[in-house]
């Protein structure tokens, strides 16, 4: 059973940090692409970063540039997102992703149950 369990979420001030982490399992997990994604109440899923299988290609969503980092070890299959600065508006459920990378289509993804990011002001 593949799983991908998304943790290090919590409640921080604003300017704070947090680092999520993802652990993949039930599969190989080479040539995959993975990333986060978030969701706030009301609004539609929001795509966050994402990282290629041998971390050569990262990608962010403008609002999180220069204030997250998004990794990957590859011999544990743990994704990581590095998140500094954080602001309200940064408050969300966020999911961990993972697909082939060749395959970018909904019904090739895996998701996470998400862990919850709460950033106070």
């Amino acid at each position: 059973q593949v799983q991908l369990v998304e943790s290090g979420g919590g409640l921080v001030q604003t300017g704070g940090s947090l680092r999520l982490s993802c652990a993949a399992s039930g599969r190989t997990f080479v040539g995959f692409t993975m990333g986060w994604f978030r969701q706030a109440p009301g609004l539609e899923r929001e795509f966050v970063a994402s990282i290629t299988w041998n971390g050569g290609s990262t990608a962010y969503t403008d609002s999180v540039k220069g204030r997250f980092t998004i990794s990957r070890d590859r011999a544990t299959n743990t994704m990581y997102l590095q998140m500094n600065s954080l602001k309200p508006e940064d408050t969300a459920l966020y999911y961990c992703m993972a697909r082939p990378s060749i395959v970018d289509a909904e019904a090739a993804r895996y998701w996470g149950q998400g862990t919850q990011v709460t950033v106070s002001s």
